[in-house]
């Protein structure tokens, strides 16, 4: 099996001009548990290249073993760096589709044409989507395989509107991502605030928030067969 997982390119938090990125966390513990798996892992984001790290994802209340655990894995590294462009991404070779999260997609990945072209072709052949937290931003102005609105009439989950008030960065964000997906006719799901929460419907596989990484992942090898 092969997934390929997509990474924000965007480091910057609109008019702030404070860093952000991918939350680390949301893009190691999915990657081990895919790669424990058996999975082949290719890793891709609109620029390509390294992509940019929410330096607040790694901080000490932030940081994981999984965190840990790949900056000490030079191959896990070296792969890091060098992702693919979305542009040459061809969905035919590949099984199942997975978005981390952290605030750059809400800028990037929420307006990206690759991205949509993508998460089109592989819904339209039922192939496994999974996102977790702010990663699900891809999902918003995305089609799904019937050309319809991707989120229209699913059950899904991603970072609340609690949620984001209570990082301090509901002003911040260019729109409220559980507002977008409801507009756009999510059936929107949600857990306790900070707690894991996971959707699943048909073959898109959602997790709320970082917390959420890792029973996403293993949610989405379901799908695939593998757990």
């Amino acid at each position: 099996m092969h997934i390929v997982m997509v990474l924000t390119s965007h480091g910057q938090l609109g008019a702030t001009r404070k860093p952000t990125g991918v939350w680390l966390n949301e893009f190691t513990q999915p990657f081990y548990i895919f790669r424990e798996a058996g999975a082949d892992i290719t890793l891709a984001s609109p620029r390509g290249g390294q992509p940019p790290i929410d330096p607040a994802s790694e901080s000490d209340d932030a940081d994981s073993e999984a965190n840990r655990r790949f900056r000490s894995d030079k191959q896990a590294l070296e792969l890091f760096a060098h992702t693919s462009r979305l542009s040459e991404i061809v969905p035919d070779r590949y099984d199942a589709l997975f978005f981390p999260g952290g605030h750059g997609p809400l800028w990037d990945l929420s307006q990206d044409n690759e991205s949509k072209r993508l998460l089109q072709a592989f819904d339209a052949d039922e192939k496994p989507i999974g996102a977790v937290c702010h990663g699900a931003a891809a999902f918003v102005y995305a089609l799904g395989g019937r050309g319809r609105a991707l989120v229209e009439n699913r059950k899904l989950t991603a970072f609340t509107n609690e949620e984001e008030t209570a990082s301090g960065l509901a002003d911040t964000v260019p729109f409220l991502l559980e507002t977008a997906l409801r507009e756009r006719g999510a059936l929107f799901q949600h857990g306790p605030r900070g707690q894991a929460f996971c959707v699943s419907d048909g073959n898109l596989v959602t997790g709320q928030n970082p917390a959420s990484a890792g029973r996403t992942a293993s949610a989405l090898l379901q799908l695939l067969g593998l757990r």
